[in-house]
């Protein structure tokens, strides 16, 4: 039996239980698998997506709406980045107390021009909890996808709870399919045959998270 014949087979025998009939692909079969692996509150699901995330080696910080200015402008300022690109909707009180120059993203920006950015800051679509993702969907407070490949370090803000999710499914939810779409699971990183781990190699050595709390005082109380 030729690898061809093989491959063949087993596709036949996974499709066995797939009536012989003229009903469309995704209603012949069935999509009753689990939307998320147990339940979990709001606080445990985003406890989860901060183990995953720093299981991934990015480094994920907490803060207050009220503290996310101050919490970027000193990841900046420990980073030592003079420069710091920035998305053409990004929220400007973000960076309202950072001293290192903004460069704004523009079309025309060549990849060695983006590479000597030290640091880019932006928002996200979502975060899965269940496998650490960060979601980029190019809106305007994330910017092109290049502007988060290219740069060495990229800070991410994603607004806790309101857009945290426990699975892939809930996130597919929420996403627009046509957008171009950048998952996101820790840095960057790859291992040769010999499985020594390189980061930065394909995106950014450097991923911090921030985790900001959105909620008003009264949600948080209750």
């Amino acid at each position: 039996m030729s690898s061809r014949e093989r491959i063949l087979g087993r596709v036949r025998r996974a499709l066995a239980d797939v009536p012989h009939d003229d009903a469309p692909y995704e209603r012949a079969v069935g999509r009753d698998y689990l939307r998320e692996h147990g339940e979990r509150s709001v606080a445990e699901t985003v406890e989860l997506l901060a183990e995953n995330l720093a299981d991934y080696r990015a480094v994920v910080h907490r803060c207050t709406a009220g503290d996310l200015a101050s919490t970027v402008a000193g990841l900046l300022a420990a980073r030592g980045s003079r420069t710091v690109l920035v998305p053409p909707g990004l929220d400007p009180d973000w960076l309202v107390s950072s001293v290192a120059e903004r460069v704004p993203d523009r079309a025309g920006s060549t990849a060695h021009e983006l590479d000597r950015i030290d640091s880019v800051v932006t928002g996200c679509a979502v975060a899965v909890a269940e496998t650490g993702t960060i979601v980029l969907d190019g809106s305007a407070d994330q910017g092109r996808r290049r502007i988060t490949l290219v740069p060495d370090h990229h800070i991410c803000v994603v607004r806790v709870p309101g857009q945290v999710v426990s699975s892939v499914p809930q996130a597919l939810e929420r996403l627009d399919p046509a957008r171009p779409l950048t998952w996101i699971s820790g840095p960057s990183a790859t291992s040769d045959i010999e499985l020594d781990r390189v980061e930065g190699v394909h995106g950014p050595r450097t991923l911090e998270v921030v985790l900001v709390d959105d909620r008003s005082r009264d949600e948080v109380r209750s």
